[in-house]
């Protein structure tokens, strides 16, 4: 049964187990639950695993960090022994932040990525060029992981975690027996939901975490559809790990036709971080409340039945607290202001079919228009009286004021509204003494405006000066939608 959740998760690493030094006290102990009490999180989400070992007081596999001694990194160092203080006062660390969680009234569930595997003999794994997934002995280990987490403790479901790969874990396959192991995953599902769904004390829920194209799921041996039609999952959120930057156009609109025809829920992911150097920014830049709001707009304009997103910038403070407030509800999010970043595109996006349209190069040739779809949320038309304005924004690189373009938005150039250029911030530029003449060009539109829905910018890149060749690049492209409850008297 579809269900709305706002869910935020911890890896147990990055804002957790590596921080505190040992021994652990419970304010340490339940810090992730407690930096998000009070806010519109109803479910807490907890990556239980990493390639080396477990973040909880397992019977099947391996603790993270037992049988390394000395540590090598001071970090591992202090998430072992922060676990093994609390597991010496005979607490299990995972129990302590699941009574936590459900004292502040969350649901529970525990992210498992499958391709980690510490018990499991060397070269099966698909990274040591093994068959991965497609070895009994591996499925086999899994199931027994997963069995011992909704029989042994008090969570309200399982998430298994097929999108970590490349950089969160091992593929399941190698590539080449991806066809082959699509219908052994596909059964190990199987057992995996019915052993979920009838443990003992009551159904658990079935989560996948999943990339965000049909495509690219089939490619690495997901058969998602059957997984929805036959019931085997009750929830599934299109994301992958290894693209860390918010993305307001995430093209998984095809997963959330098919779930809710089965009655399953989709829930959208929000990344943390605007900018990033994964996708050749100088520096992290975190998503503000504008940023975030754009994002879950479009989410929830595309039929999303809830939230979910991790790593902000941390310690959580009012920001934060607010933003996980304010996604949770469609309502809160449309009539304020946003910020659409378009996302810029990586080498690991492309492995997966997963689109980004920038950044963009540009010959001179004025019969060729360069065409970046997107998505808004807003009814700008509908709410012309509270609009207050609406910038369209373009940064260029290796570009000057003598280059002539035509820009046109659903087919209207923008020839005639206003435009002004705009120096770029501080620190931009990965070599800003290379490109010191870098700018943003800014249409402050009036006539032509975006409509809600899917939208279409063209760009031709008519010429250049005389004596310049060469070419010049879109690096980003931004619409920023500003609200007011006066409007902008138009």
């Amino acid at each position: 049964m579809r269900q709305r959740r706002t869910i935020y998760h911890n890896d147990a690493r990055h804002t957790y187990l590596w921080l505190f030094e040992p021994p652990m006290d419970m304010q340490d102990a339940w810090m992730p639950i407690d930096e998000i009490a009070g806010t519109s999180v109803d479910t807490f989400s907890y990556c239980v695993s990493r390639t080396d070992g477990v973040f909880y007081n397992t019977s099947v596999d391996t603790l993270f960090g037992s049988g390394k001694s000395p540590h090598q990194h001071h970090i591992e160092w202090r998430a072992y022994e922060c676990m093994m203080s609390l597991i010496r006062q005979g607490l299990d660390p995972m129990k302590v932040l699941i009574e936590r969680a459900h004292e502040k009234g969350m649901d529970f569930i525990t992210d498992l990525r499958l391709g980690t595997y510490p018990k499991i003999s060397p070269g099966v794994s698909e990274k040591d060029g093994g068959i991965g997934f497609l070895h009994p002995e591996l499925r086999g280990h899994q199931f027994n992981v997963l069995k011992e987490l909704a029989y042994e403790y008090d969570i309200q479901g399982v998430e298994l975690d097929f999108s970590a790969p490349p950089h969160g874990s091992p593929y399941l396959f190698r590539a080449e027996d991806a066809d082959q192991g699509r219908p052994a995953l596909t059964e190990w599902l199987r057992r995996v939901a019915d052993m979920v769904h009838h443990r003992p004390g009551g159904p658990g829920l079935v989560g996948a975490r999943i990339y965000p194209t049909e495509q690219g799921n089939s490619k690495r041996g997901y058969d998602v559809p059957t997984w929805i039609r036959e019931g085997l999952v009750d929830f599934v959120v299109p994301v992958m790990y290894s693209y860390d930057c918010l993305d307001p156009n995430l093209p998984f609109d095809w997963v959330v036709d098919l779930a809710h025809k089965s009655d399953v829920s989709v829930y959208g992911f929000l990344q943390h971080y605007v900018r990033s150097e994964l996708t050749g920014a100088r520096m992290r830049e975190f998503a503000n409340p504008e940023h975030f709001r754009a994002a879950a707009a479009n989410y929830w304009d595309k039929g999303v039945d809830g939230l979910y997103t991790w790593m902000m910038d941390w310690p959580l403070g009012e920001t934060e607290r607010g933003m996980l407030t304010e996604m949770s509800d469609p309502d809160l999010v449309l009539d304020r202001k946003k910020h659409y970043v378009m996302a810029r595109r990586t080498e690991l996006s492309t492995t997966l079919d997963y689109v980004h349209y920038l950044p963009l190069e540009m010959q001179p040739n004025p019969a060729t228009f360069h065409k970046i779809p997107f998505y808004i949320a807003d009814d700008i038309e509908g709410s012309e009286g509270r609009i207050s304005q609406v910038v369209l924004r373009l940064y260029w690189n290796t570009s000057v004021a003598g280059d002539r373009f035509t820009v046109c938005l659903n087919g209207e150039s923008l020839e005639n509204e206003t435009c002004v250029r705009v120096r770029k911030p501080k620190g931009y530029d990965a070599f800003p003494h290379s490109n010191p003449r870098n700018f943003w060009m800014e249409f402050h539109l009036r006539d032509v405006r975006p409509v809600h829905g899917e939208n279409l910018l063209e760009i031709s890149f008519e010429g250049r000066p005389d004596n310049l060749a060469g070419k010049a690049t879109l690096e980003e492209f931004e619409v920023i939608v500003d609200y007011s409850s006066y409007g902008s008297g138009l």
